[in-house]
């Protein structure tokens, strides 16, 4: 009986953790001031752009093709945004500098490498663009 009870103790704490990370994913969340980028992000950055989406990705990760698809349409009919992505499978250090957990992991930054805002799994939408329009020269399309 007592193989019974922490089977359902273990169901119930999955349970649990999958409905914690449903709820988080693709939830938009506000920056983190910080002094500097890892290197392999900064290069990413385009001068000319308010603003960059830097999606970290792992080579196995399957959220990070829908990710990547949501973030390329978003950035093609939305002026002064793109869509970069980096695989940081090979690159713990930059995963580890920047505090990601998890991938997909996108960050929103300025033209100077400054976070403004971050999201983890695969985006909504609807939050991403009423989070990016502050930020961005033109209204989303």
């Amino acid at each position: 009986m007592t193989g019974a009870w922490a089977l359902l103790g273990a169901v119930a704490v999955v349970a649990a953790v999958a409905a914690v990370l449903r709820v988080r994913d693709g939830r938009v969340r506000a920056a983190k001031p910080r002094r500097d980028l890892p290197a392999p992000v900064r290069d990413l950055l385009d001068r000319d752009t308010p603003v960059t989406l830097v999606q970290l990705s792992t080579t196995f990760c399957a959220n990070c093709r829908q990710t990547r698809a949501v973030l390329e349409d978003l950035a093609a009919r939305t002026a002064g945004l793109r869509h970069v992505e980096l695989d940081v499978t090979d690159l713990p250090d930059v995963a580890a500098d920047l505090k990601v957990l998890r991938a997909p992991t996108t960050l929103a930054l300025d033209a100077s490498g400054a976070e403004l805002l971050r999201f983890g799994g695969v985006p909504k939408p609807d939050r991403l663009v009423a989070a990016l329009r502050p930020h961005l020269p033109d209204p989303i399309g």
